[in-house]
This record gives C-alpha cells, sequence and structure tokens, in this order.
C-alpha cells in the first residue's frame, strides 16, 4: 500500500525510460560535444566511455537502489541507512532545488530558438550578438522560461505514472528517432570553403579517433576531471534524481538489467549528440569552429551551421534540431523538480499538489532573478576556479562543482564503508537476479570512486590552481 500511496512506475520500461529521459537532458546535447571538441575529441571520448562503464556505473547502481531499498525521496533517503548521514540527504535535495531555476531560464532560450526557425527567423539568430541580444533583454527570456516551467510542472502535477512515465514513453522514443537521424545527416554534409573542402566524415574522424598530440600529464588529467564532471550531469547522480525515481520501482523488477540499460541509452544518446554536431561544426567552420565554440556552440556556433547549410534545410534541421533538444531537457527538468517535490512529500507528508505549488513559487522567484542576471541584477565575480561567474554561473557552480561532489563522497563512504556494498548488493538481488560486474562495483565505491570525486572536489575550490597544478 505504501508504494501504491506514493506513486510507482507501472513496470521496468517505464522506469527506464523515466530514468534515461532524466539523465539525456542539456547535458547530452550541449555540454559534451563542446567538451569533446575542446578536448582532444576520441580522447575525450574513450577516458568518458570508461568512466561511464565504472564510475558511473557505481554512482547509478547505489543510487537507485538506494531509493528502491528505502522507498523514500534523497532527502529522508540517507538518514533511513544511517542518522550520521542525513546532511548528505539535505545536500542531495538543495543540489535540484539550485539547479532547476537556472535549468528552465536554459529552457527558455532553447525555446526561443526552436520559435525562431519555425516562424523563418533562423537566419536573424546567425548575426552577431544576437544570442547576448536576447539574454540581456529584460522580459523575452522571462516569459520563454515560464513557458519552459509551465510545460515541467504540469507533468510533475500529473504524478509519477500519469505524469512522468506518460511524457518520457512518448519523448523518448521520438527523442531517439531524432538524433540517429540527424546524426546520419551530419555525416553526409560537405562544404567548401576558401578552395578548401570539408566533409563530415572528416569531422567524424576527429571526434571519435584519439589525438595524443600536445597532450601533457596535465592536460590528460584535465580531460578526466572534465569527462567525470560531465558523468555528474549526462547520468544525474548526485542531485536526488535517481534515489527519487529509484524509490518508484517494484521490488520485482530488475534493477542490474535497468541500470545496465539506463547506461547503455545514456551513453548511446551523448555520442549520437557529438556525431550530430562536431562533424556538422567542422565541415561548415574548421577546427577553429570546433575548438572556439566553448559553452556557446548550441546557441551561437549551430545556428550559423544551419545557416550555412541553406535556407530551406537549414530552417528544417534547425527546426528538427531544438525541437528535439527541447524534448531532452524538458524530461529532465521534470526529473529534477519531481526530485524536490518527492522530498517535501516525505518530509513534510504534504500532498503532491502542496509540495508542487510550493516548488513552483521557489523556482519562479529564483529563475526569474537568473533572466535578470544579464541585465538588471548583471555583475561579474571570479570563481575559486577561476572562471568568470553571474547569476547563473554561480548557482551552476554551487550545485554542480561543490554540492555534487560532496554528495556522492558521502554516498560512497556510506555505502563502501559504514553499510557495506552488500547492502547494494542484495536490493539488486532481489528475486534471483544477478548483480553483474559486483567484484568492480565494491572497488569502485569503497575505493576508486571517493578518490576520484575528491580531486574533483579540490579542483573545483581551486586548491590546484593555488599550487601552481593546471589540471
Amino acid at each position: 500500500m505504501e508504494e501504491k500511496k506514493r506513486g510507482a512506475f507501472s513496470g521496468s520500461i517505464g522506469f527506464i525510460l523515466a530514468a534515461a529521459g532524466s539523465a539525456v537532458g542539456l547535458g547530452n546535447m550541449w555540454r559534451f560535444p563542446y567538451l569533446a571538441a575542446r578536448n582532444g575529441g576520441g580522447l575525450f571520448l574513450v577516458i568518458y566511455i570508461i568512466l561511464a562503464l565504472t564510475f558511473g556505473f557505481t554512482m547509478l547502481t547505489t543510487e537507485i537502489a538506494i531509493g528502491r531499498k528505502t522507498k523514500q525521496s534523497p532527502l529522508t533517503a540517507f538518514s533511513q541507512l544511517s542518522k550520521k548521514f542525513k546532511f548528505a540527504g539535505v545536500f542531495a535535495c538543495i543540489v535540484p532545488f539550485i539547479i532547476l531555476p537556472y535549468y528552465c531560464a536554459i529552457g527558455g532560450w532553447v525555446i526561443k530558438y526552436f520559435v525562431d526557425f519555425i516562424i523563418g527567423n533562423g537566419e536573424a539568430a546567425t548575426a552577431d550578438g544576437y544570442f547576448g541580444g536576447f539574454i540581456t533583454s529584460q522580459w523575452a527570456p522571462i516569459i520563454y522560461m515560464l513557458i519552459f516551467f509551465v510545460l515541467t510542472a504540469f507533468a510533475v502535477f500529473k504524478g509519477v505514472e500519469g505524469g512522468i512515465e506518460k511524457l518520457s514513453k512518448i519523448l523518448m522514443p521520438a527523442l531517439i528517432v531524432i538524433v540517429i537521424c540527424v546524426s546520419i545527416f551530419s555525416l553526409t554534409l560537405k562544404h567548401t570553403d576558401a578552395g578548401v573542402t570539408r566533409t563530415g566524415l572528416e569531422g567524424l574522424k576527429i571526434y571519435v579517433l584519439p589525438s595524443f598530440e600536445g597532450v601533457t600529464v596535465g592536460k590528460f588529467f584535465s580531460i578526466l576531471m572534465d569527462a567525470m564532471g560531465q558523468l555528474f550531469f549526462s547520468l544525474s547522480v548526485a542531485m536526488g534524481v535517481m534515489i527519487a525515481y529509484g524509490s518508484y520501482v517494484k521490488d520485482e523488477d530488475n534493477l542490474g538489467k535497468s541500470v545496465n540499460q539506463i547506461e547503455i541509452f545514456d551513453t548511446g544518446v551523448a555520442f549520437f549528440a557529438g556525431v550530430m554536431i562536431i562533424p556538422a561544426i567542422f565541415t561548415f567552420l574548421g577546427r577553429e569552429g570546433l575548438e572556439s565554440s566553448g559553452p556557446g556552440l548550441m546557441f551561437v556556433a549551430l545556428p550559423k551551421v544551419f545557416q550555412a547549410m541553406g535556407p530551406v534545410v537549414g530552417r528544417i534541421v534547425g527546426i528538427v534540431f531544438f525541437a528535439m533538444v527541447l524534448f531532452a531537457a524538458l524530461t529532465s527538468s521534470v526529473s529534477i523538480m519531481e526530485a524536490v517535490v518527492a522530498s517535501f512529500n516525505d518530509q513534510f507528508h504534504w500532498e503532491r499538489k502542496k509540495s508542487c505549488i510550493i516548488e513552483s513559487i521557489c523556482c519562479l522567484v529564483i529563475a526569474i532573478v537568473v533572466c535578470l542576471g544579464y541585465n538588471v541584477f548583471m555583475f561579474e565575480i571570479t570563481l575559486p576556479n577561476g572562471a568568470a561567474a553571474q547569476i547563473l554561473d554561480i548557482l551552476d557552480y554551487l550545485s554542480n562543482n561543490l554540492l555534487m561532489p560532496i554528495v556522492a563522497i558521502a554516498e560512497c563512504i556510506l555505502i563502501g564503508w559504514v553499510c557495506g556494498p552488500k547492502t547494494i548488493e542484495d536490493e539488486i538481488c532481489k528475486g534471483g537476479n544477478k548483480f553483474g560486474r559486483k567484484g568492480l562495483y565494491n572497488v569502485m565505491v569503497k575505493f576508486i570512486a571517493p578518490i576520484l570525486l575528491f580531486v574533483l572536489l579540490l579542483r573545483a575550490v581551486g586548491i590546484f590552481n593555488l599550487l601552481g597544478i593546471n589540471l
């Protein structure tokens, strides 16, 4: 009765699609390609895949199993296993609370570009300064953010099976079809500029073939840290989402098999996102375009690529691309909001409606401040890791660079040394199911993962910069 009262996924397919929908978001579509381009393409890809199969597998398994074992959301789940780790639950709830407002702001940017290409304004979107002009305007970013947030909140308000699962079952298959189609199209591209012809297949080689040119020990560790940081975005770990979703999984479902499928789903989409974007940018903008795109890749570089494809083809590809990114962003934002709403439900015993309303008010207030952070509240500071930052960047730094590694380290200590890995093993093996990679899991959760996470945290707080070490 308790599981029914809290809500539950109808089956393993619903859970896999919802969890994959959470994992497949802006981190895959936007952050992964520009990090791959910045970090030598193939070398970053190889390191990322290795980490996904080891570190990512460990954290994903841990969080989903904790959720199902405790049948609690992140705010309350940790204290069920050990009262001393209640702080980890608090941090795991604060993370999605911080992320949701700025995620909705970025989701609004996606809707803006989607609308631009639908109404035939794609050419204007390629003009220098267009993106900067949009985000520094006072009302437009707020309006688009509100549209994105309403779509997110509606799905969460409808509940687990009626909202989150139903949305994921519609959007995720559509997303996969679009990703594959656009990836194939990207590989067929060909462009001649100043007598030099570049093709999508050449861009693919840059993406998948590792290059060790100019790679020092410091550069290698920098790529390793970037790839591990990306896994937090890609797999939605250390932000409470997978614990919340795990709490809705039925005991008879094969948890180990589900984790493997989510891994494949997420890593596959991240890979194809790179196939879509990197060959296209290389074809039309060359290596310089790849190396200089950075975080502005989706909203600055790609519209220029679409324009170069021609008015008709470019418009169609732009519409399809931003629709795909919107689908991915929505499924992720729904999961982020659900982590907070579920925490309110379990901690304060509120009805879903009340939790949704309170979280909506908090999110909208902060999201409006984020949107105004590029005009009314504009300022710039330097973060401990050396990066320049505005309000959105500060929230991103607090959640992703500080709190998420702390939560993940706490999870490793709790499961590796306090409760013991057998706690997770017993949950995975319910119903006679097998726990593949059990030996790997035990070594990772006790030793390797916490060490890597601690190094990542030291990097985030700028310790290596102070020591003159370039990581």
